[in-house]
């Protein structure tokens, strides 16, 4: 390695581990490097925007995503996403490493005739998560995720998509596979190729293209209006995912009938857990309202959470239990 390349080496290695640090530029040599020219063994995951391979520093790994090269569309995901990234820094956000934009004139064939072309390669690197997206942990209550850890799930999610709108920025794309996972399972927001940054007096928006998840848009948007409520929907269809195991509507009552078989634990921590449950439910068929003025803000969201776990903690306690068999009997 020259003296050149243990330099981009050392930054990257150094923005990494010291997360007050600042995403840079990174040179495109060291993503091919580190990522052994974008090998197919390190290929992690796979979207319909981008390919993510796994990097190896000598003290840590990033994850890169390199971008498909598609001119226009290409051109304006990777602009829009480094404009969100950069504006971004939270516990349940992954958080935004660098960026490459690399332009080379090569000669090509184009049909029969060698032309001078452009290549361009855009590249986004974040900090690598290993245990993947929550899209591959979506089971019904029968099996999978305690309930504790899914509640966590929730709740990392919806305090990361508070901030998000805090920040005037709309996701534009929540679902599961754009919601990664760390070492603990902590739920970290990702995916940011379609979103849109408002102004600061700014709170909705018109587009004529259909971008996002079938599934998870909301109706309003087949209309072409763009407003945080849009994200609203999205985590509601998330939030019923994570407790059922499918998108869709559903009776609260079988949701409670569903969870309550798999608990085998005291009548007090069930009783709270079914609790939680219940006010989870609630909280995904608010949000899931056709009408986006009924869905709530994420604020109000946030401290729905927050009242639950201050009357009934995962930690039992005689009060809690005795307002729970009451709720739920």
């Amino acid at each position: 390695m020259d003296c050149e390349a243990s330099m981009h080496h050392n930054l990257l290695e150094r923005i990494l581990l010291d997360r007050s640090s600042e995403p840079t530029d990174l040179p495109l040599s060291l993503l091919k490097e580190i990522t052994n020219n974008f090998s197919d063994d390190q290929q992690v995951g796979k979207g319909g925007f981008a390919i993510v391979y796994k990097g190896l520093l000598q003290n840590g790994t990033v994850a890169v995503k390199k971008l498909f090269q598609t001119l226009e569309m290409h051109e304006t995901k990777f602009a829009q996403e480094v404009a969100c990234l950069m504006r971004v820094r939270h516990k349940y956000i992954v958080r935004f490493l660098g960026y490459c934009a690399d332009t080379e004139a090569k000669i090509t064939n184009h049909k029969g005739k060698l032309v001078m072309a452009e290549v361009r390669e855009r590249l986004l690197c974040f900090e690598f998560m290993p245990n993947g997206s929550l899209d591959g942990y979506i089971t019904d209550a029968s099996q999978g995720l305690e309930w504790k850890t899914r509640y966590q799930l929730i709740k990392g999610i919806c305090e990361g998509l508070h901030y998000l709108h805090q920040k005037n920025i709309v996701h534009l794309d929540l679902k599961p596979a754009n919601i990664l996972l760390d070492y603990n399972m902590v739920p970290k927001i990702a995916g940011f190729g379609l979103s849109r940054c408002f102004d600061e007096k700014q709170s909705r928006a018109i587009t004529s293209k259909l971008v996002g998840s079938l599934g998870y848009l909301a109706p309003e948007f087949y209309s072409g209006e763009i407003t945080l409520k849009l994200d609203i929907y999205s985590l509601g269809v998330i939030i019923i995912e994570i407790l059922t195991g499918q998108k869709g509507y559903f009776h609260i009552e079988k949701v409670l009938e569903s969870w309550s078989k798999r608990f085998e634990t005291s009548q007090g921590d069930r009783d709270t857990q079914l609790q939680q449950i219940k006010v989870c439910a609630e909280i995904g068929l608010e949000c899931m309202d056709s009408n986006p003025e009924k869905r709530p803000i994420t604020e109000c969201i946030n401290e729905m959470l927050d009242e639950i776990e201050s009357r009934c903690s995962f930690v039992e306690t005689d009060t809690c239990t005795s307002r729970l068999i009451h709720v739920s009997s």
